[in-house]
């Protein structure tokens, strides 16, 4: 087979052999984003609760993006802009003292929404896929099939700072958050949305890029099929035949050449500690 061409801008218009219809997606819009959460409100487990009612000092030790949930709305007074609303959910890991005892770590659930505007482009096509079976709860309905798909990149959030506040300093402005199944699943016990009288606050960096994609059937050249060239192994330290190995090894004529002793540059050999004076 003929070599790959490893640089498509130098490649050999000649060397093109057909044109190839792909499907793939368009990215129609996107957007990076760096939010500074303040005063994001941890909802720990029931256990870890109780701890921190009666603890000395808490410090947050890490945040984990657990997942995101993300919904596509259509903006009414602009047809080719989409609300794009997303919702992160974090776990929180803390260190507290209760007593005299040794740190104890809590855990707890911070919940972040934000929304974002963006171009999708407008599509009069209804997708639907084959692997997407209409009577089940998953399936895309007829108002979703024409709108385009939200993607979102996310990093795990940095932790810039923590407090705790008495449930009366907070003035009842922490409504109690309304969580699905599938995320209070990812908890080893119950958490506390309400009725208690501390609560450990956090704020954290988020870096985050939004896009939104639409599906799209392009025509590209074609130079030829992309085959592997690493041969396949069943271990991770595959055996080599060690002459073969031995024969990529540039012979080392350097170590061969006769080299005069001068005191001021002296020339070692690999093999010896002494001066190569014979």
């Amino acid at each position: 087979m003929a070599d790959q061409c490893t640089d498509t801008l130098r490649c050999n218009p000649n060397d093109l052999r057909q044109a190839m219809s792909i499907h793939t997606r368009k990215i129609t819009d996107s957007c990076r984003d760096k939010d500074c959460i303040e005063d994001l409100p941890v909802y720990l487990t029931a256990g870890s609760q109780r701890m921190l009612e009666s603890s000395a000092s808490t410090r947050v030790r890490c945040a984990e993006l657990l997942s995101t949930y993300i919904d596509v709305e259509p903006v009414t007074f602009d047809r080719n802009h989409y609300c794009i609303d997303i919702t992160f959910y974090y776990r929180v890991l803390a260190d507290t003292i209760v007593g005299a005892n040794r740190p104890a770590t809590l855990c707890g659930l911070a919940v972040f929404t934000k929304r974002v505007v963006l171009c999708g482009e407008e599509s009069c096509a209804h997708i639907y896929r084959s692997d997407l079976r209409t009577c089940t709860a998953e399936a895309i309905t007829r108002n979703l099939a024409n709108r385009p798909t939200a993607v979102v990149e996310a990093l795990d959030p940095m932790v810039l700072s923590s407090r705790i506040r008495e449930a009366c300093e907070c003035g009842g402005r922490d409504c109690p958050v309304q969580l699905p199944d599938w995320v209070k699943a990812m908890f080893d016990e119950d958490l506390v949305l309400q009725n208690d009288r501390r609560r450990l606050y956090v704020t954290l960096g988020q870096f985050s890029i939004v896009r939104l994609e639409r599906d799209a059937q392009l025509i590209v050249p074609v130079m030829d099929y992309s085959i592997p060239t690493k041969e396949c192994c069943d271990s991770a330290g595959c055996a080599e035949d060690p002459c073969e190995l031995f024969s990529r090894i540039p012979f080392p004529a350097a170590q061969f050449t006769p080299r005069g002793c001068d005191c001021k540059t002296q020339v070692r050999c690999p093999q010896e500690n002494n001066c190569c004076n014979k």
